[in-house]
């Protein structure tokens, strides 16, 4: 572990590692950025990538008890994502990524920018941090890269087909809520990564995270905890209920269809987390917080528990995955309705991206506001909670708003359009 001192942010520090990569004809950097590991972001130099196995996804050996003073924090570990289980991965198309079920590689070297604002060079190897390294991180930023998004809003009529079923089903005793997504689907054409850095330097998502390969890109903004575990230590912090940034945050507390929205999706994920953990230990350490996220306020609670010895990572995502505020209660017959409801696979879409490192643990956020390049194609999902409160026109409503943060990003030439798609139009 080398510290190297103040440098760029992690945008600027991302463009440079691109720049390095791009000349040293090695893959493409990856990172999460926000509120990992107690720091603000790591990246990976460079990462290679390739499609694994769902079941191999986050699969990390445990060396805790080889930390030691002076040695790393993360070091290194797996990077990348899985997506929403419900149905087999679509083929590319104008309205699919076609991406992998699960992907992601492994790093011995991380760049670990900490909370006062310190960048430091970490490794489960033995090399020093090269020069080229520390002056991606200390020296002159690069000029950034170009891209372009042209996006396409989703059918509203489909969206609200689906929400009024969800209703039925709730008022026949089917399920109490469930979330219904749509998608945005788009052209793209540039560089993913500098999408990312754009996205990050502007919105500051508390969990985001980049992943690049020869299978496509994903460039997750998501302000959502899905769940972190360090030792025997549990924590899942979902999100639900949700207003634009223009309205008036106390009005969160005081919904009811959110409150309940929020409420029963905790005791959701109460149950998920207790299928591992040691009786006794689930607690709900937060209720009902009120955050601000891109374009948003969004109720946030936490959940956290001990897990019992011999529990394994897949352990975990057996119990818990996918996210219970993507999913429904009860969460089967959730799942099973929601795929008749909704007009395409999800992908990416409400799964989860990520980091697993063998001195650290793991954290992993829920795939909401995530961009899934594909080739030449990009989609961004969005849904919300239904309620039997819920009304359609406002659930429509949501998912524009959770979009708005994205959308905004277009490039000048395209704002126009974006603005048009926000308003719903074709």
């Amino acid at each position: 572990m080398e510290r190297l001192g103040r440098g760029g942010t992690p945008d600027q520090v991302l463009g440079s590692l691109a720049e390095r990569a791009r000349r040293l004809g090695v893959p493409p950097p990856a990172a999460v950025t926000g509120e990992w590991f107690g720091s603000a972001a790591l990246i990976a130099p460079s990462l290679a990538t390739g499609a694994v196995d769902p079941s191999e996804a986050f699969a990390c050996p445990d060396l805790r008890e080889e930390r030691t003073p002076g040695r790393p924090l993360v070091g290194g570990g797996w990077i990348g994502f899985l997506a929403y289980p419900d149905g087999p991965p679509a083929a590319a198309s104008a309205e699919h990524s076609g991406l992998p079920a699960a992907a992601g590689g492994w790093t011995d070297t991380v760049l670990r920018l900490d909370a006062d604002g310190c960048w430091w060079y970490e490794t489960l190897g033995d090399a020093p941090c090269g020069t080229d390294l520390s002056e991606a991180v200390t020296g002159p930023p690069v000029p950034p890269g170009r891209w372009q998004i042209d996006w396409t809003s989703p059918r509203r009529a489909d969206h609200r087909r689906g929400v009024e079923q969800c209703l039925a089903a709730i008022r026949d005793g089917e399920v109490y809520q469930a979330c219904v997504c749509t998608r945005f689907t788009g052209t793209w054409s540039g560089d993913p990564l500098a999408f990312f850095t754009t996205a990050i330097a502007r919105t500051s998502p508390s969990r985001a995270a980049y992943v690049e390969g020869p299978w496509g890109a994903v460039a997750s903004l998501s302000p959502e905890l899905f769940v972190s575990r360090h030792g025997d230590a549990l924590r899942s912090s979902p999100i639900k209920g949700t207003l634009p940034l223009s309205a008036d945050p106390a009005l969160l507390r005081a919904s009811v269809k959110d409150v309940a929205e929020n409420i029963m999706i905790v005791d959701l994920v109460r149950n998920d987390l207790g299928r591992v953990a040691e009786v006794g230990t689930v607690t709900v350490d937060e209720l009902l917080t009120v955050r601000p996220a891109p374009g948003v306020w969004h109720l946030v609670s936490t959940v956290a528990a001990r897990a019992r010895h011999g529990i394994t990572t897949a352990d975990l995502l057996d119990a818990a995955f996918p996210p219970a505020s993507v999913t429904g209660c009860p969460k089967i017959r959730a799942r099973d309705l929601l795929q008749q409801w909704e007009p395409h696979p999800r992908g990416v879409y409400c799964g989860t991206v990520g980091m697993a490192s063998p001195l650290a643990g793991t954290e992993l956020n829920v795939a909401i506001r995530t961009v899934e390049f594909g080739s030449g194609t990009c989609v961004l999902g969005v849904g919300g909670g239904i309620t039997i409160d819920s009304d359609p026109d406002a659930e429509w409503q949501e998912c524009l708003d959770k979009a708005s943060s994205i959308l905004a990003l277009s490039t000048p030439r395209d704002r126009a359009r974006a603005d048009r798609t926000a308003a719903g139009c074709r």
